[in-house]
């Protein structure tokens, strides 16, 4: 970034130079926070004697909250600002970390889940904004990429502390609790990037419309959509469960990377094709999140971790290059007062996907065992695939050549 601002002339300071990796880093801290628990799933299973389907609901209110809080705070800070906002997230973020430090049971998880979804929620939407601010060109790639990154961090970080530290329980909420004290104590030395504005209750009222241009696309490329979230899903609740009972690895360290290679691939896939158009992006994300899936069954029935590890960042690059090529795909479609209502709308179908399925999946686990419910809900997200890709074939619109 240039020392001086482009349009006044005038030098840029220190806080706004920093603003962006500030920012970058927030976000990356608020999905680190919402991975952390992934890898310890097991130990509270143990700990607390619940079944895989409690486990899933623990994780799917977190999908929902943080659904409600785009949805209703979402445009917050358009009005209040984005510092006051990203505040309230931060502590709001604080306390779900100290109900998961003192939880007793199932019950104290799921509370500590729904705060921590609404959190995140709101945070994401006003970090997002302010990056935006910034830079509207690096900001949009680092929304991309900051997220995917803090999972990878996240459930790598956690792995860490549960294989060579004592009481990870407790060790990774302190860990948490000081970055985020330390990320509220930074945010008053960075430049607010917006102006107040009125409108403050109407900005509560939920925009939820997919324009007429975009409901074709929309459609065809649904079925993709949900495989990816679904995919998302599954890794994000049950995966380390389902590594120790395939594989018979017990290091925790094993599960939060499988969990980790999952987001950072599709981090690597965002920024490596991010240039690209919509077309290149999906020819190359279906075919790879396919083999990818195919790979990962093959190395959990062959109980080859190396296997697992390899068909996941496969599967990642995927993940991430369909979740670019959907949005790609779509948002250009809608006039600029209409992506606002299209956005809620692909959010609750994203968000419903990542964690309905997971759900069903916890069912399945507990009826059948973990490798039978992998093997049931791979094949359902190859169908998805399938079902999307003739869905696209199909399309009048040729919704894929839009750059």
């Amino acid at each position: 970034m240039s020392e001086f601002d482009s349009t006044a002339g005038t030098p840029i300071s220190s806080a706004r130079r920093l603003a962006p990796s500030y920012y970058a880093a927030t976000s990356a801290l608020f999905l680190a926070a919402s991975s952390a628990p992934t890898p310890l799933y097991p130990l509270y299973q143990r700990a607390f004697d619940f079944s895989p389907v409690l486990l899933t609901i623990i994780f799917a209110v977190y999908a929902f909250s943080l659904l409600a809080a785009l949805l209703i705070v979402g445009s917050l800070s358009d009005h209040l600002g984005r510092r006051p906002v990203i505040f309230a997230s931060i502590l709001l973020n604080m306390v779900a970390t100290a109900l998961f430090l003192m939880a007793k049971g199932p019950d104290w998880l799921i509370a500590a889940r729904i705060v921590q979804g609404f959190a995140t929620g709101t945070a994401v939407s006003s970090v997002g904004a302010a990056l935006v601010d910034l830079d509207p060109i690096r900001g949009s790639i680092t929304n991309s990429l900051a997220p995917l990154a803090g999972m990878a961090i996240g459930a790598l970080g956690t792995s860490l502390l549960i294989q060579f530290a004592p009481a990870p329980t407790v060790l990774v909420y302190i860990v948490t609790l000081v970055l985020l004290a330390l990320q509220a104590v930074l945010l008053w030395l960075m430049p607010e990037t917006t102006v107040r504005r009125a409108g403050l209750l109407a900005s509560l009222k939920p925009q939820v419309a997919v324009p007429q241009q975009v409901r074709r696309t929309l459609l065809a490329l649904t079925p993709i959509n949900v495989a990816v979230w679904a995919l998302a899903g599954f890794y994000l609740s049950l995966v380390p469960s389902v590594v120790r009972a395939t594989t018979g690895s017990v290091a925790p360290l094993v599960g939060g990377s499988v969990v980790a290679a999952l987001t950072i691939s599709g981090a690597a896939a965002v920024f490596l094709l991010r240039k690209k158009s919509a077309t290149t992006i999906m020819r190359f994300g279906i075919p790879s999140m396919t083999l990818g899936i195919l790979t990962v069954i093959a190395g959990m029935h062959a109980a080859e971790v190396s296997i697992l590890a390899l068909g996941t960042l496969i599967a990642g690059a995927g993940f991430g290059a369909a979740f670019l090529g959907t949005v790609r795909s779509i948002m250009p479609l809608a006039k600029p007062d209409e992506r606002a209502g299209l956005l809620s709308a692909f959010y609750i179908q994203s968000y419903l996907a990542f964690s309905v399925p997971a759900i069903l999946a916890g069912f399945l686990s507990k009826a059948l065992g973990y490798a039978e419910a992998a093997d049931i809900y791979a094949a359902a997200i190859l169908l998805l695939v399938g079902w999307g890709v003739l869905a696209l074939r199909a399309s009048r619109e040729k919704p894929l050549s839009v750059a």
